[in-house]
C-alpha cells in the first residue's frame, strides 16, 4: 500500500486523524488486477484507489462513481 500522501497536494497525513483512501469505479484492468492478487496471494496498492487529505477527500468522494482515470481528469491530475 502507498503511504498516506494526498495525490492532489502531496501532503502526508495520518489517516486515523484526517483524510483517507478513496476507492473509484473499477476498470477492466482493475478487475484483472484483483483477480491476479487473489490468485497469487500477493499484496499491493489497488490501482483504483488513492489517498486524499482532509482538504481534498470530499471532492474525491464526489467523483468515486467514476474510474480513477476519469476522476483524475476532472481533478486536473492527468
Amino acid at each position: 500500500m502507498k503511504p498516506p500522501i494526498c495525490c492532489i497536494c502531496h501532503r502526508g497525513f495520518d489517516p486515523d486523524k484526517e483524510g483517507g483512501l478513496v476507492w473509484f469505479a473499477k476498470r477492466t484492468s482493475d478487475i484483472e488486477w484483483d483477480r491476479w492478487i487473489e490468485e497469487t496471494g500477493d499484496t499491493g496498492h489497488p490501482p483504483y484507489a488513492d489517498w486524499y487529505c482532509a482538504a481534498h477527500i470530499e471532492q474525491a468522494h464526489s467523483l468515486s462513481h467514476l474510474t480513477i482515470d476519469a476522476a483524475f481528469a476532472r481533478l486536473g491530475l492527468t
